[in-house]
């Protein structure tokens, strides 16, 4: 089943650039996060049961979205030095296997935006009390 995969040298390092990027998206996503948990935290309001449930949700799933974009760069690199060595069918899984880090990265990207969403949402809700 393997027997025809190849992955060249290059071929993993085209996705250095994606997943750094990817990456630096994620930390400025916990960054706004953690500035707006704060923010919360330092006001006089209380703060309501769906937002910090919402909030905890959020920092979870960022949490597990860089996990697997780091992983799939950890493998990616990794992949890259089996190819190297010679290794060719073995850094063709690790490869795919990044590959699917990196997607399940991006799934968790979409669901933590939509919950983000759903923050506006109650935000909104609460405005127009």
């Amino acid at each position: 089943m393997f027997n025809n995969l190849h992955v060249s040298l290059t071929t993993p390092a085209l996705l250095f650039p994606a997943i750094s990027l990817l990456l630096l998206a994620y930390t400025n996503r916990f960054f706004s996060l953690a500035a707006l948990i704060r923010q919360l935290s330092n006001d006089k309001k209380p703060v309501q049961g769906d937002q910090i449930k919402n909030l905890r949700q959020r920092i979870i799933i960022i949490r597990k979205m860089q996990e697997a974009g780091v992983s799939s760069f950890a493998l990616c690199v990794f992949c890259m030095i089996l190819i190297y060595v010679g290794f060719n069918q073995i850094g063709s899984v690790v490869f795919g296997l990044s590959l699917l880090l990196l997607l399940y990265s991006l799934i968790l990207s979409v669901i933590e935006i939509r919950i983000s969403v759903d923050a506006l949402t109650i935000h909104l809700e609460e405005l127009s009390k």
